[in-house]
């Protein structure tokens, strides 16, 4: 989903960038720089912050902003803690 898309779902709903990032309790810049830089990418972000506002951005328009965005859950991307017994 592009810039546009993900901004028109905002105004379907009555918000926009600056409303969403507020209501959540974002920098509107923030939110804005995420949009732009991983709208219409293929893979998921790295970053905290930036997964969980394009996340809640995906939930708040009903579409995920980046494929699979809304099946990964923030846990599921760490690694798996170690096995081995500690002595």
């Amino acid at each position: 989903m592009n810039k546009r898309q993900i901004h028109a779902r905002l105004i379907e709903r009555g918000s926009n960038f600056r409303q969403f990032a507020l209501s959540h309790g974002y920098e509107p810049r923030t939110v804005t720089q995420a949009v732009e830089r991983w709208a219409e990418s293929e893979s998921l972000p790295r970053g905290r912050l930036t997964f969980r506002i394009l996340r809640e951005l995906s939930l708040e328009i009903g579409g995920e902003v980046i494929p699979g965005i809304l099946g990964e859950a923030e846990d599921d991307r760490r690694p798996a803690p170690s096995t081995t017994p500690q002595r």
